[in-house]
C-alpha cells in the first residue's frame, strides 16, 4: 500500500473539499443526537484522546474508557472540547469549525477508484455517511470511512492537510460509537438488522487493518488498528456481566425460594440458559461462521457463573445452600442448560471445564457428606430412642392386618433410602454413598442392646413387643439384602449378621418357652415308655406343639414362618439327640424292625404339624427316615451303603453320630464297624459342605462314646 498523501493543491478532491464546514447535523431538523439514537449517559468503553504529531502517531486503542454523555452530544465538536484536545489542536495549527460535517462520501465515492469494494446494499442507496449511521447502515458507513481512508493516504504525495486527518478521525470516533451501541444492544430483539450490518463491518475492518500490517507507525492513520474484532469480544464479556447482574434484579421466579443465595443463585442459572437460548435462536444467524458465536457466549455465560458461584463458595453458607449451589452444578445446569434439546448441539461441553474449581467444590461436597451423616445417626438413634421409650411404657404395639408391627424400620429406611439416593446423585461417588450406610451397623447393634435390656424387664407384653421387632427386623434384612441397594461387601455382611443375631434372639426367646415346657415330653422319647406306647408320647408332642404355635397367631405370616422353620428344626433335633442317648437298645432284628416303624410314623406325625401352619423345610422329615433305615437294614453291605448315602446327604454327620446310631444294633459285629469306618474315612473327604443343609452339627452326643473298633 503506498502511503503517502496528495496535497491540496495537487488534488481538487481533498477531504476538507469534500467536508461541508456546517458540521454533523446540517440536515435540517437533525441533530447529532437524533441521528445517532443514543441513550443518555451511557457510560462504555471508548476511545482514547488522540495524541500525535507531524511525524509521530500513536496507534489507537479502542479499550481505553471516558464517559460519554449522548445528551449534549450534536456532533464531535458540537460543545466546547476539552482542555487537552484544544490544547492538542491548537498545537497542530488545526482549523475545524465547532460543528465539523462528515463528508458526503457516497456522492464522492462513485468516481473512487478504491480497491475496496462496496456492498450491493450500499450502491443501491444514494446515503451519505450521516444517513446511513441514522438508518444503520453500520457497513455501508464503514466502507465510505475506508473509501476517504484509501483516498487521503493512498497517494506518494506529502502530507498537507491535518484538518483532513481529524475530520476522518472524527468519523471513525462516530462510526465505532454506532458499533459499540450495536454491540452492547445484542439482546434487543429489534436490533438484529443492525448487529448483522455492524458484524460485516468489523468483518471489513479487520481486513483493512491487516492492509496496514507492516506499515511504520509514523505512516499509519492513527486509528489503525482499530481491532475491532477484540472490541467486540470486549464488549460481549461486558455485556454478559451486566446481564447477570441484572438478573439478579428480575424475578424469573426464584422468589418463592427460602434464602437470599437461592434466589440469586436461581436467578443467574434461569438468565444463563434464557440468554443462551436467545443466542442460539436469534443471535446465531447474525453471526458469520468464523465467530463461532454460540462457542463464545457459552464461556463467556460459564465464566460469569462459576465466578459468582465461587465467591458465594467462599462465603459461611449453611446446608441448605450448600446443597442448592451443589443442585445446580450436578443436575440443574448439565440438564437445563448444556443438555437443553436446543443449546446442547451448539454447547461444546468439554471446552467449558468444572463450574467451580476443584478445591471450592471439594469443600462444599465435604460440608453436604458430614452433614448427611450427621444426620442419618441422628434419624437412626431418635427413631431408636422413641421405641425405647414405648417398651418401657409397657406400651402395647400397634396391630396391622391382625399382627404386631413395629413402625421402626418404616421410620428410619426411607429416610436411610433418600440420604443414600442424594449423596450418590450430588457427590456422584459410589463409595461415599457406601459409607454414609456405616451407621446403619451401629444403629443395628444397639437395636440388639436395646432389645436384651428389654428383657431384664420381664414386662408382660414382651412376647408381643418382639413379635413386632421380628417385622422390623425382617424389612432390616430385606433392604440390606437387595443387590441394588449401596451396600460395601463389609457393611452389607456386617449388617447381615447383626440382623441374623436380633433374629435369633428374638426366636430363643420364644423356643426356649416352646422346649421348656415340653421337656417332660422330650424325656419319654427312646424309652421303654416310648417303645412300648410310642403313639402316646408322639401325639402328646404333637398336641403341645400345635398349643404352643396358637399362641403367635398375631405374629406377621413371614415371620411366623421362619419361627416355625427353627420350631421344626429344634423339635427334630431333639429327637435325634434322644434317640443317641441309647437308653434304649434294640437286642435283635425284631426290635430294631419296629423301632424303624415307630422312628417314621412319629415323623410323619411331628412334620405334618408344621407344613399346615407354614413351615416348607420338607428336607427336616427326611432325616427320621433315613435313620430308621439304618436300624431296618441287616446286611453289612447294604448298612455300608445307607450309611454313605447319609453322610453325603449330610455332611456335617460326624463318626460320634454314625457310632451312637449303630451301638442301638447290638447284634452288629466288630468287623462289620471296621468296614463302615472305612469307608466313611474314605469318602468324607469328597463331600459338598457348602450346598448341603446343617442338622447334625447341632445335634450333641452328650455321653461319650467308644471309638469304633480300629
Amino acid at each position: 500500500m503506498s502511503v503517502r498523501r496528495t496535497s491540496k493543491e495537487e488534488n481538487p478532491e481533498s477531504c476538507e473539499d469534500i467536508i461541508g464546514n456546517e458540521g454533523i447535523g446540517a440536515h435540517p431538523g437533525d441533530t447529532e443526537a437524533e441521528s445517532l439514537k443514543l441513550k443518555p449517559k451511557i457510560k462504555m468503553i471508548t476511545f482514547m484522546k488522540h495524541k500525535k504529531n507531524s511525524k509521530s502517531a500513536a496507534t489507537f486503542n479502542p479499550e481505553t474508557p471516558i464517559d460519554l454523555d449522548f445528551k449534549t452530544i450534536e456532533g464531535i465538536a458540537d460543545s466546547p472540547g476539552d482542555p487537552e484536545m484544544e490544547c492538542q489542536k491548537h498545537k497542530h495549527k488545526t482549523k475545524i469549525s465547532d460543528k465539523i460535517k462528515i463528508l458526503d462520501f457516497m456522492k464522492r465515492q462513485m468516481n473512487l477508484k478504491s480497491s475496496h469494494t462496496v456492498t450491493p446494499e450500499a450502491q443501491s442507496v444514494d446515503l451519505d455517511f450521516n444517513e446511513n449511521l441514522k438508518q444503520n447502515h453500520l457497513a455501508e458507513a464503514q466502507q465510505q470511512l475506508v473509501a476517504a481512508e484509501e483516498r487521503l493516504f493512498g497517494s506518494n504525495e506529502v502530507a498537507s492537510a491535518e484538518d483532513e486527518d481529524d475530520k476522518l478521525q472524527t468519523g471513525y470516533e462516530i462510526y465505532m460509537i454506532r458499533l459499540r451501541m450495536a454491540i452492547y444492544d445484542s439482546f434487543n430483539k429489534d436490533n438484529k438488522e443492525t448487529l448483522k450490518s455492524a458484524l460485516t463491518s468489523i468483518l471489513q475492518e479487520e481486513a483493512q487493518d491487516r492492509r496496514w500490517e507492516g506499515v511504520a507507525v509514523e505512516q499509519c492513520p492513527i486509528w489503525r488498528p482499530t481491532k475491532c474484532r477484540e472490541l467486540h469480544d470486549t464488549l460481549l464479556k461486558a455485556v454478559v456481566e451486566e446481564r447477570m447482574s441484572n438478573a439478579v434484579e428480575q424475578e424469573n421466579g426464584a422468589d418463592k425460594l427460602s434464602t437470599s443465595l437461592k434466589r440469586e443463585v436461581c436467578r443467574i442459572g434461569k438468565q444463563v440458559q434464557k440468554d443462551l437460548l436467545i443466542v442460539v435462536r436469534v443471535l446465531r444467524v447474525c453471526y458469520p461462521p468464523d465467530f463461532d458465536i454460540c462457542r463464545m457466549y457459552s464461556q463467556l455465560y460459564h465464566q460469569a457463573f462459576s465466578t459468582r458461584l465461587q465467591e458465594l463458595a467462599k462465603s459461611s453458607i449453611d446446608f441448605e445452600d450448600c446443597l442448592y449451589i451443589l443442585s445446580w452444578i450436578v443436575d440443574y445446569y448439565p440438564r437445563d442448560v448444556l443438555e437443553h434439546k436446543e443449546l446442547k448441539e451448539h454447547i461444546n461441553n468439554s471446552s467449558l471445564g468444572p463450574l467451580l474449581p476443584e478445591e471450592h467444590l471439594k469443600t462444599l461436597e465435604e460440608q453436604f457428606f458430614s452433614y448427611k451423616e450427621h444426620e442419618i445417626t441422628k434419624w437412626l438413634c431418635n427413631a431408636l430412642e422413641k421405641e425405647v421409650i414405648k417398651w418401657n411404657a409397657g406400651t402395647e404395639p400397634d396391630l396391622t392386618d391382625g399382627y404386631y408391627f413395629s413402625n421402626l424400620a418404616v421410620d428410619v429406611l426411607p429416610l436411610v433410602d433418600a440420604t443414600v439416593r442424594d449423596v450418590k446423585s450430588i457427590l456422584v461417588c459410589e463409595s461415599k454413598a457406601q459409607n454414609i450406610l456405616c451407621p446403619l451397623d451401629t444403629f443395628l447393634i444397639r437395636y440388639m442392646k436395646s432389645l436384651e435390656e428389654l428383657l431384664k424387664t420381664k414386662q408382660e407384653n414382651i412376647p408381643n413387643i418382639l413379635s413386632a421387632n421380628l417385622v422390623s427386623i425382617h424389612q432390616f434384612r430385606y433392604y440390606v439384602q437387595r443387590a441394588e441397594n449401596t451396600f460395601s461387601e463389609e457393611t452389607r455382611t456386617a449388617c447381615l449378621s447383626t440382623l441374623s443375631d436380633l433374629k435369633s434372639f428374638c426366636h430363643k426367646y420364644f423356643l426356649s418357652r416352646i422346649h421348656t415346657e415340653m421337656k417332660s415330653i422330650y424325656r419319654k422319647l427312646w424309652t421303654q415308655v416310648w417303645f412300648a406306647g410310642h403313639d402316646e408320647v408322639v401325639e402328646e408332642l404333637v398336641k403341645a406343639l400345635e398349643n404352643n404355635i396358637d399362641h403367635f397367631k398375631e405374629m406377621k405370616a413371614d415371620c411366623l414362618e421362619e419361627l416355625l422353620v427353627e420350631l421344626h428344626k429344634d423339635v427334630m433335633v431333639e429327637y435325634v439327640r434322644r434317640m443317641m442317648k441309647q437308653k434304649l437298645k434294640l437286642k435283635d432284628k425284631e426290635q430294631q424292625e419296629a423301632a424303624a416303624e415307630f422312628i417314621c410314623q412319629d415323623s410323619s406325625k411331628i412334620c405334618s404339624v408344621f407344613p399346615k401352619l407354614g413351615s416348607k423345610q420338607e428336607w427336616l422329615s427326611q432325616i427320621l427316615l433315613r435313620l430308621a433305615e439304618i436300624l431296618r437294614l441287616q446286611d453289612p453291605m447294604s448298612l455300608q451303603l445307607e450309611i454313605v448315602t447319609l453322610e453325603r446327604v449330610y455332611p456335617d454327620i460326624s463318626e460320634q453320630h454314625v457310632l451312637a446310631v449303630l451301638n442301638l444294633k447290638s447284634n452288629l459285629s466288630n468287623s462289620d464297624l471296621r468296614r463302615i469306618k472305612l469307608c466313611l474315612r474314605e469318602h468324607r473327604g469328597a463331600l459338598d459342605t457348602e450346598s448341603s443343609p446343617s442338622f447334625f452339627s447341632k445335634v450333641r452326643v452328650k455321653r461319650k462314646i467308644l471309638q469304633m473298633p480300629g
